[in-house]
């Protein structure tokens, strides 16, 4: 009997020790680069067709969903390990720091100020501030011409501020809750133009619904280098994900991506970005 309940001992602090190594982090786990079945989380927008879009039945689709795929995927884990989490603008950095996230691919711009909170890898695309316009409207060429026209952009957008501000002081900025209002005002006439980042203009005329209707201007009012959002300092992993990025490249993937999302706008893309974000 001793010898049958010393067995029954040793089995259950087994399967104790296999449980809490089934339970231990995904941070180490992303930064060594190996599944090993367990999950992943990255962080991405919900709401931004082209880019980051959760669809009625539950998919994710958009070039920033193919990036951290393929990321992902180097690092060890299947497409079915990852678990999307939703990130806001807003509270990127916030996600970050809590730990809720393994990296975050958002239209995540590198900036200074982001990266007193965060670490970067990438670049993976470099987008730039343009405008949207009706497809038959030949009035608009230069941000200049919105002068006494009216602009729309969400609530809060620095985009729209900086037509406003240095641009076309005379534009009439109407700011709304989405990018959606907008989309609708432009169609019905009530507004001349949207602007934000030709990513994510070209992510909204790419939809079925929206194919034809609209058109990029193709200026170029700024540079948005988008960058892959992690822990400040985490320089193991940033150079996992780096490495990822560069075959990315190499073996046709990004071009593909870019084609499949923002095809439909005739998106005229840059070409990949040199990875700058190192440690």
């Amino acid at each position: 009997m001793k010898i049958v309940k010393a067995s029954a001992a040793a089995a259950a602090v087994l399967a104790l020790s296999l449980t809490a190594t089934a339970c231990g982090s995904n941070k180490d786990d992303a930064a060594d680069g190996g599944g090993g079945g367990k999950k992943i989380t990255v962080g991405i927008k919900f709401d931004q067709p082209g880019l980051g879009l959760k669809t009625p039945d539950g998919k994710y689709s958009g070039f920033d969903v193919d990036v951290a795929t393929y990321v992902a995927k180097s690092l060890g884990y299947a497409a079915k390990d990852i678990n999307w989490k939703e990130a806001p603008s807003a509270e990127r950095e916030n996600l970050i720091s809590a730990g809720d996230v393994d990296f975050i691919v958002a239209s995540y711009s590198i900036t200074d100020q982001r990266k007193q909170k965060v670490s970067f890898a990438g670049p993976y695309l470099l987008a730039h501030q343009d405008l949207l316009v009706r497809a038959d409207d030949n009035t608009i060429t230069k941000a200049s011409d919105l002068n006494s026209r009216k602009l729309c952009s969400v609530t809060g957008s620095t985009s729209a501020q900086n037509i406003k501000d240095k641009l076309a002081p005379k534009a009439d900025l109407q700011q709304v809750g989405g990018y959606s209002e907008c989309l609708t005002g432009l169609e019905n006439k009530a507004v001349d133009a949207l602007t934000t980042d030709d990513s994510i203009l070209a992510g909204y005329a790419s939809q079925k619904q929206n194919q034809g209707k609209f058109k990029l201007a193709g200026l170029k009012l700024s540079d948005e280098n988008y960058g892959i959002g992690l822990k400040k300092g985490d320089s193991k992993l940033q150079g996992k994900i780096n490495d990822a990025l560069k075959k990315m490249v190499s073996d046709g993937s990004w071009d593909s991506a870019v084609k499949k999302n923002f095809g439909p706008a005739n998106y005229k893309n840059e070409p990949a970005p040199k990875i700058t974000e190192t440690s």
